[in-house]
């Protein structure tokens, strides 16, 4: 390998940083804490939520990595705040995600119905939608996040929507306006604050509303949603029953009001025109009468250019990615950029590499004076502050991935990394990057020297080479030799690495003949 040595086919690309934007001098995070604090009245809530359709990926981590960043910044000026992560498991099941395909027959009867109705087909949750939460609860666990997690249906079966229920239905007119002219959309004649859950089947989206007073209301379930249709039942119910949901667009705003929402953020997506944040700050100000929560927007988190999607399979889900590098690296990842940066992320092993670099530099850059860093080493000060409490290792990832290659011995390992502590840290991820052949081409190797003749230039460099040298003084060595004798250096290095891999690249050569030994490599040649 020539002297660029390790170069990166794609970093993390991110676009969209514009040149007026706060965070041209801060990292995101503050701004948005400095801005909640001179705004809002302490304690302060932040608020998020999801849908649990499908496993967890890089997308879903946003939604609370994102407000956990801020309750730390906010916590670390010494006020007080909490956040509470909310799961919209009261929304229709309206597809089975690859991962359930195998149960595919057992889920499509319940199409329609609340997801936290749905039965989990595995068994191990007490609903479909639970299923896919305890797998968010336990990464958010792993990510070291401080948040109160609340079901929707929970919240909605013990009465906390019913007041804005009975106002939606008794400002029928004036919400339906507002929705209309925020989305631009016209909706139909039976249009409803409410979507009834049928008495008869459980669906929840197939009802629609037929006729209602403030408190109460009748409905058919008689709609073609093509992914499920109603069984024609007609029912009765009141707001306290509890079997509804608000529609989305209203629903959204009401949950605001139930917590007291000082921040809340989302996608692009909804912030769009004719998105549900318009719609959401014209009925808070405009019907509700109520102060405004501060919003904030970010960007898409793509896989290779495409939208993640957990119901369509696209993306690497994070249960996979956690397992290939530690929590620490992926939250940098994602907190790093600016806010509305798309984050176009594709999981090779080079680029998970790279980041793993990156994170190490921000680590060090972490503990120095950060008004004497410039405005893209104080964001990485920053953001590896926010992913960790500490760098649990100090030899590079590169390092231990070849010791172990060379040696399989882990105790072999420590003792040449010269940190057992980090090497112990990295030992689980080395070891799915060796079972699932997740490496680098570099990487891809066998130490069996002979394998191709070594050159006279081999046996001449190595003549000249010492057992005290450390990996860059091998490397400076090579060049000095190549330079001496007249030798382009990419075909010195190719000798070498056929006379030691059987191959014309490798890893770091320096490295490789450290963690091999000069001495033992000069015998085994000679």
């Amino acid at each position: 390998m020539d002297k660029a040595e390790h170069k990166f086919s794609q970093k993390f690309v991110r676009h969209g940083e514009s040149d007026d934007s706060p965070s041209k001098h801060k990292h995101w995070s503050e701004w948005l804490a400095e801005r909640v604090i001179a705004e809002k009245k302490e304690p302060y809530v932040i608020t998020s939520g999801i849908t649990t359709s499908g496993p967890a990926h890089l997308g879903t981590l946003c939604e609370f990595l994102f407000p956990d960043s801020i309750r730390k910044q906010l916590e670390k000026r010494g006020r007080k705040a909490t956040f509470y992560f909310l799961a919209d498991i009261l929304d229709a099941f309206d597809s089975v995600p690859l991962a359930m395909e195998q149960y595919k027959a057992q889920l499509e009867p319940h199409l329609g119905k609340p997801l936290s109705d749905v039965p989990d087909p595995t068994g191990k949750a007490k609903s479909f939608g639970d299923h896919f939460l305890e797998e968010v609860v336990a990464l958010m666990a792993r990510f070291g996040v401080k948040a109160t997690v609340l079901r929707m249906n929970d919240l909605y079966g013990d009465g906390k929507f019913d007041a804005w229920a009975r106002f939606y239905l008794k400002n029928e007119a004036e919400a339906k306006r507002i929705v209309e002219e925020t989305s631009g959309k016209t909706e139909k004649k039976d249009w409803s604050p409410i979507m009834p859950i049928c008495e008869k089947c459980g669906r929840v989206a197939t009802t629609r509303v037929t006729s209602h007073t403030d408190d109460s209301y009748e409905y058919v379930c008689d709609k073609d949603v093509k992914y499920a249709q109603g069984c024609g039942h007609a029912g009765k119910a009141k707001i306290s029953d509890h079997k509804y949901k608000l529609t989305w667009r209203l629903h959204w705003p009401a949950w605001k009001q139930v917590f007291g929402t000082s921040i809340e953020g989302a996608g692009m997506d909804h912030h769009t025109k004719g998105g549900s944040e318009d719609t959401c700050k014209a009925i808070t100000l405009n019907l509700m009468k109520a102060d405004y929560h501060i919003p904030f927007k970010y960007g898409f988190i793509l896989f290779q250019g495409k939208k993640y999607s957990k119901s369509k399979g696209i993306g690497m889900g994070v249960s996979d990615l956690v397992k290939l590098v530690p929590p620490e690296i992926l939250k940098y990842i994602l907190i790093k950029p600016d806010l509305e940066e798309n984050v176009d992320i594709n999981p090779t092993p080079e680029n998970l590499l790279k980041a793993m670099e990156d994170f190490q530099l921000a680590a060090q850059l972490s503990g120095q004076d950060k008004e004497k860093l410039n405005r893209h080493e104080r964001k990485m000060a920053i953001a590896f502050e926010l992913s960790s409490d500490k760098m649990n290792w100090k030899v590079p990832f590169l390092d231990v991935l070849l010791y172990y290659q060379i040696y399989g011995d882990w105790e072999k390992v420590a003792e040449i990394a010269r940190d057992p502590d980090g090497t112990a840290y990295l030992r689980p991820y080395i070891e799915a990057w060796v079972a699932r052949d997740f490496m680098p081409e570099d990487y891809r190797f066998k130490y069996q020297p002979g394998a191709m003749s070594a050159t006279g230039n081999v046996k001449k460099l190595f003549s000249q080479l010492d057992e005290g040298m450390d990996a860059l003084a091998i490397h400076n060595a090579v060049f000095d030799f190549a330079k001496a004798n007249n030798i382009e250096p990419k075909a010195l290095f190719a000798e070498l690495y056929r006379a030691l891999l059987g191959k014309e690249r490798g890893p770091r050569l320096g490295k490789l003949l450290f963690a091999l030994g000069v001495e033992r490599v000069k015998k085994d040649l000679a």
